[in-house]
């Protein structure tokens, strides 16, 4: 889908992602939702990053507005939102894969599983094709 209701720098696509994604907020709350199975606005608050409550809030509606997620009201509890990636976000896989393998690569005290590791080594395609599959089944 392409988006034409926003004037860019230019169409670079780098910049398009820059610009889209680019602040220092958006990609983890992408993280938290594709990798952390977070769900609910206070789910996002508790990341170990800390980021505030009226940066989530705005992000959360620059992500929606850029069609990356969707926001649903949760049925058992009708004042909670729930937020999940749309196909435009989950597209985001596999270069959150690339950058996870980069930033563990470089950054000696990562975060990351060793396994996590060993089976993008061994098959990076079917990592993401195994998580793309449990995200969309609500199993990650």
């Amino acid at each position: 889908m392409k988006t034409k209701s926003k004037k860019y720098r230019s169409h670079c696509p780098i910049n398009f992602a820059q610009e889209t994604f680019g602040d220092k907020w958006s990609l983890l709350i992408i993280r938290d939702l594709m990798f952390k199975n977070k769900k609910y606005y206070g789910e996002f608050l508790l990341s170990d990053e800390k980021i505030s409550t009226n940066i989530l809030a705005d992000r959360l509606e620059k992500l929606e507005n850029a069609g990356l997620i969707s926001k649903t009201i949760d049925e058992e509890n009708n004042s909670r939102k729930i937020y999940s990636l749309t196909s435009k976000g989950l597209d985001l896989m596999p270069m959150l894969i690339e950058m996870i393998a980069w930033g563990a690569k470089y950054d000696q005290d990562t975060a990351t599983p060793k396994s996590f590791i060993q089976q993008y080594n061994k098959d990076k395609d079917r990592l993401i094709r195994e998580l793309l599959k449990r995200l969309k089944n609500n199993k990650i």
